[in-house]
């Protein structure tokens, strides 16, 4: 009999990409995986420590679990239950403390070595924990990816990161930056491609800071391995994030202009506009440097659709801090953001720091800066209403012969067609703009109007 795989993702898509490697690290095994943790073999709670209160949701999603394996266990079965991930990594011996009902802690750099730890938890009383970051990269050990499925991919190419911004735990729970070499991830391209995959997203932390080892014996830069994948035929389309200001280089920039598969949406960070916020964050640049960073990507690209994230509430910001915040999103202009509350990571710098903001006054900041970026991604939403995209179609929505795609800009894309658009590029004219989402109908051939700055009425 086949046994039960439940694993359950939090956070980034980093973690989703993880999440499907160690699925395929344990197929082999005999694992399948089921929707729901009641029945099965294995839990592997796939944990992120990058928000407020993670490790508070692992804790309280172990104690729905217990009782699911008590009565496993009752009924003369076995589960194994295991907690990966940041959280994993970030907690360690703590979590088999405080949780007795985990068999297993593994940190992400380990989940290769899944087998052997699983059949150590099956042997040994008491939980199992795995949080090295060893010599060997994970990615020589894992097995080639099943059969993907689906239209859209993720395909991680780094991982760590160098920066240590002094909120983040990432340099702490992922390590130090590493890249996987270039011709590992034009082979994993091409399988993905085989399956059908039509897009790619590259993932890294710091994605942008990638320098794997190039077939040519040389160390390549994000952008020649956007431009080396985007000669895989097939693949259309080609997105990448997560990325840090200080490493868009001049050949990534000209990338955005030159490589047709290369989506117009960067995701880039800037957590602040204020000068003094940024250097007590370490971020290594200033608010002006961020702007003219911008405005350099958009000669490159004027249709650029722009994401980024906020952090409000720092230790130490001030009202003219925040004031400088807002400034800075009505220069540059968001399609998207995700925006926060500060809150503080054990061990991390500003955890320790003097001025902690009051909770009152981030959601009071909070709410001022979400109503601002909200005002911006209904208007860039808006100014896309009466344009012909290319919308990649990924499924069937939820109303009778609806399908729902994807822009060159990440908006979800309603539109009306049979399932066989399934994994087409389809011109559509767009008719309505809604909260989330756009709506359209399939434009006759050569309709296609060029794309236009969208940037107005912030």
């Amino acid at each position: 009999m086949p046994k039960k795989l439940f694993i359950k993702t939090y956070g980034c898509q980093m973690n989703v990409y993880d999440s499907g490697r160690m699925t395929d690290v344990l197929t082999p095994l005999g694992y399948q995986t089921t929707d729901s943790p009641d029945g099965a073999d294995l839990v592997i709670l796939n944990t992120c420590h990058i928000r407020e209160k993670a490790a508070e949701k692992v804790y309280s999603e172990l104690g729905r679990i217990k009782p699911l394996k008590a009565r496993c266990q009752g009924e003369g079965g076995s589960m194994i239950v295991a907690v990966a991930g940041c959280v994993a990594q970030a907690e360690g011996e703590e979590i088999i403390r405080r949780a007795p009902v985990v068999d297993l802690v593994v940190g992400p750099q380990t989940y290769h070595r899944l087998p052997e730890l699983i059949a150590r938890a099956h042997r040994e009383t008491g939980g199992v924990l795995d949080t090295d970051f060893p010599v060997e990269s994970k990615f020589d050990h894992l097995p080639q990816p099943q059969a993907h499925g689906g239209v859209s991919a993720f395909l991680s190419v780094q991982e760590g990161c160098d920066k240590f911004c002094t909120f983040c735990v990432v340099p702490y729970t992922r390590g130090a930056e590493f890249s996987r070499p270039v011709d590992q991830i034009v082979a994993e391209a091409k399988r993905l491609v085989g399956d059908g995959v039509r897009e790619i997203t590259l993932l890294g932390q710091n994605v942008n800071a990638y320098h794997g080892a190039g077939p040519d014996g040389r160390d390549w830069g994000l952008a020649r391995l956007i431009r080396n994948l985007a000669e895989i035929d097939g693949l259309a389309r080609l997105r990448y994030t997560t990325s840090h200001p200080r490493d868009m280089d001049d050949d990534l920039i000209a990338a955005h202009g030159d490589v047709p598969q290369l989506m117009p949406y960067l995701h880039l960070p800037v957590q602040s506009g204020s000068d003094g916020i940024l250097e007590a964050m370490n971020r290594r640049h200033s608010a002006d440097e961020y702007r003219r960073l911008i405005e350099k990507i958009r000669l490159a690209r004027p249709d650029l659709a722009l994401s980024g994230d906020f952090i409000v509430g720092f230790p130490g910001e001030t009202d003219a801090d925040f004031a400088e915040t807002l400034r800075l999103v009505n220069d540059v202009t968001y399609a998207s953001a995700f925006s926060f509350k500060y809150s503080a990571r054990p061990g991390t710098p500003a955890a320790s720091a003097g001025a902690q903001v009051d909770d009152a006054v981030k959601v009071e900041r909070l709410a001022a800066l979400q109503q601002l970026l909200g005002a911006q991604q209904d208007a860039f939403n808006a100014a896309t209403v009466g344009q012909t995209l290319p919308v990649l179609v990924e499924r069937a929505g939820r109303k009778p012969g609806q399908m729902v795609g994807r822009s060159p800009y990440l908006q979800a894309v309603h539109l009306d067609g049979p399932d066989t658009l399934m994994g087409t590029l389809v011109d559509v004219t767009v008719t309505e703009a809604l909260a989330n989402s756009l709506t359209g109908v399939a434009a006759p051939p050569d309709a296609l109007t060029a794309p236009v700055p969208l940037r107005e009425s912030a």
